[in-house]
This record gives structure tokens, sequence and C-alpha cells, in this order.
């Protein structure tokens, strides 16, 4: 299991720096693309697309939200996070080498929607961690498309742990 998207997984997170195309337009991460999606005008859409993720969360924070953001909000999501992992093949990689480990955007800051907040005021909560489905799910779209085999794929990243075939994995790769 990853339970945060720090250190060595944050590039999971939506504010790590990788370009996002959203719409026709090229962010500089996740997070400006995601709170761009708020707003329909195109020109203030412009607007989040040099933004670091802090101001863009800030700023989207303080848009009017678009008639129908509840209906699309997860699919808007889902398209940014799909698009980061393809057009960036690294991210790809590291993405696919993640396996088959639960994906958890475990935080401090109250986000039981699109994570599962641990702080002792959420601790008996159980977050709906949807950024951690939409990229599990990212992820076997991927590993999918190359025919992965989490039993022949070993790398550092592997998990002896989770995966009753590690020895073997590990002896293939050699």
């Amino acid at each position: 299991m990853i339970n945060e998207f720090k250190g060595k997984y944050f590039f999971l997170s939506n504010f790590y720096t990788a370009p996002v195309m959203y719409e026709g337009l090229l962010y500089q991460n996740n997070e400006s693309a995601f709170q761009s999606a708020k707003v329909l005008d195109i020109e203030k859409r412009k607007q989040f697309c040099t933004k670091d993720p802090s101001t863009a969360k800030k700023k989207g924070r303080n848009v009017t939200l678009r008639y129908d953001w509840e209906k699309v909000k997860d699919k808007v999501m889902e398209d940014c996070v799909r698009d980061k992992f393809t057009r960036n093949e690294d991210l790809k990689k590291r993405l696919i080498e993640t396996g088959k480990k639960e994906l958890i955007e475990g935080n401090y800051w109250h986000d039981n929607i699109w994570g599962n907040c641990y702080c002792n005021k959420c601790k008996n909560i159980v977050g709906k961690n949807m950024l951690g489905e939409i990229i599990m799910k990212v992820r076997a779209e991927l590993q999918e498309e190359i025919g992965f085999d989490c039993y022949g794929a070993w790398s550092d990243s592997c998990d002896k742990e989770y995966c009753s075939g590690w020895d073997r994995c590990k002896e293939i790769s050699k």
C-alpha cells in the first residue's frame, strides 16, 4: 500500500510538476488543470496554465463554479490524471511499476473526498480516496495496454510482502 503521495511517490500528487493537457490547454500540473475546469470561460481557464499548484488551488476556491461542476468534476479529474500519465513516459513507467498496490492520497488537511485524512479529527472517518481510485483505474488501463504481467516486471519498487511471485520476478529480471 502507498498511503501518501510524498517522497518517492510525490509523482502521484496533483501538485507534482508535469505537463497536463486539458481541453486544448497545456498546464504545468494536474492541480492547475483541474482548478481551471471549474469555469467554462476559456480566457479564465488560460489564467491557470502557468500557475503553480498552490496558487491554482487558491484561485480555484475563488471562482464562480460552472453550473454542472458537481456532475463533471470526477470525469475532469480522471481526464487530467490520464493525460498526466500518458503524456509523460517516465511518470507512466513509475505508475505502472507500483504494480497493484493500493494508492491512498493520505493527508492531514481534512480531504476525505479526494483522499483520506489521518488527523485526529478525521481518524475515524474513512475517506472516499477518489484521487487514489482514479489513479488506480488509469494504472490498470496502462498496465493492460502493455500486457503488464506483475509476475514478470520486477523492479526496485516491487513489494515483497505484497507479491507472492516476488522472488521469481527478481530472478527473471536479472
